[in-house]
């Protein structure tokens, strides 16, 4: 078995773009499928493919962009194209003479749309679309998940039952697609603890001089340390001999690698006395899990590690789900100055809220609610659902479009 086993509900929208763009890009974290994606529709399509971790055809494309692009085939899947941003001024004059939809399939590993010599170059003859590892409810085949039945305003949640002693093991698992495959948890930590060294070595490297590479695992750790809290620079770069500027510096490349997600903070004009500091987010929490050390027993153990990387855990589930869901999404967390918080604010373009609180626990009570209730009096007409996720047995309602609902519902079957 390997990844391209696992169904990838990204895959319908990135038909859609080829069917009408001439140049699609999937970006994403390394490892977490875009190569098989792209290949499985570039077969289909017949589609040439290259990849430019081939030092190589790095080399050729970087001597003579132009040419190199002008000898392309027709329709091209383009590997790892934040290795040669040269080609993006070549690719636009391309497309300016031939804006045939699909011409060109990118992938990269790094948000190459923060390299300068691609921020001018395709604006509106590019769509991007994020993969993220694989969601939950793509690794069990169950549907599209929760989130797509609650934009469409389905909110009969099915009783899917507590996870209990499994929960720490979901968490542990994560969505990379080859960790998942293998069977002990050692030669599962092996492949992160590779995973951050190549990273580190190669992508960090290309992306920027760095003296201290040495650096760049010890503040991922420590990131993974305030995964689900908030962001507190200051802390990341005490135990190192550099500036707190560099410390933000060297996470900013983490993010731009897609290892770390940054969730602002939730803002209205309503809203004066909120908190504007944003919260961090390990992009995956086999991989926080491995960083810290962390084995099921001891998450089971250290309920507040347990309660961080389970809300993590619940944010990268929706955020998966929301990269193929039809409608526009933003998301926030929501803190005000009186100690209110909602752990994940989501946000449809053009109106309607969805805030969600997540609990470790297996009880549920009122007292759960305060944060959520207090949003909802705050967007007023906005408001669609408040949703505690729990480890309980069953859905309960609280009344006035709040639900305290299983986790293990994010991916398990929703009631039509």
């Amino acid at each position: 078995m390997n990844d391209s086993n696992y169904p990838r509900f990204l895959q319908v929208r990135l038909e859609e773009a080829l069917d009408d763009t001439p140049v699609v890009l999937i970006h994403g974290p390394r490892q977490c499928g875009k190569t098989t994606l792209a290949q499985i529709v570039g077969k289909q399509r017949g589609y040439c493919y290259l990849n430019f971790d081939d030092v190589n055809l790095v080399a050729a494309a970087k001597a003579d962009p132009v040419g190199f692009v002008d000898r392309l085939d027709e329709r091209v899947i383009l590997d790892e194209i934040q290795h040669v941003p040269e080609l993006f001024s070549s690719i636009k004059q391309s497309v300016d003479k031939n804006r045939q939809p699909g011409r060109f399939l990118l992938t990269g590993s790094a948000n190459v749309l923060l390299l300068p010599k691609l921020s001018d170059s395709l604006a509106g003859r590019m769509d991007i679309l994020n993969l993220h590892p694989l969601a939950r409810c793509e690794i069990e085949g169950n549907g599209e998940g929760l989130l797509s039945e609650l934009l469409r305003g389905n909110f009969k949640f099915s009783n899917s039952g507590k996870l209990g002693a499994s929960l720490a093991a979901y968490i542990l698992a994560g969505g990379f697609p080859e960790p998942l495959l293998r069977k002990s948890q050692r030669r599962k930590n092996q492949w992160y603890q590779n995973y951050v060294t190549t990273l580190v070595q190669r992508d960090i490297r290309d992306l920027a001089r760095i003296g201290n590479l040495d650096v760049l695992p010890k503040i991922l750790q420590l990131a993974a340390g305030q995964s689900a809290q908030l962001l507190n620079m200051s802390k990341i770069s005490a135990p190192f001999q550099i500036s707190r500027q560099t410390t933000a510096s060297y996470f900013s490349l983490l993010r731009n690698i897609f290892l770390i997600d940054i969730l602002p903070a939730w803002h209205s004009n309503r809203g004066k006395r909120l908190i504007k500091t944003p919260k961090v987010h390990m992009a995956d929490t086999g991989l926080a899990a491995v960083l810290l050390g962390m084995t099921a027993d001891q998450l089971e153990s250290e309920r507040s590690f347990l309660g961080h990387l389970l809300e993590s855990f619940v944010y990268n589930e929706l955020r998966r789900q929301a990269s193929w869901a039809t409608l526009g999404l933003n998301f926030y967390h929501y803190r005000d100055k009186d100690q209110y918080e909602v752990d994940i604010v989501i946000e449809q373009s053009g109106g309607g809220i969805i805030a969600v609180e997540v609990k470790a626990s297996a009880t549920v009570t009122e007292k759960d609610f305060k944060g959520l209730k207090k949003m909802q009096s705050t967007v007023g007409r906005a408001w669609k659902a408040g949703i505690v996720f729990y480890d309980g047995d069953g859905v309960l309602p609280f009344g006035g479009g709040l639900y305290a609902v299983p986790v293990s519902a994010l991916w398990g079957d929703v009631k039509k």
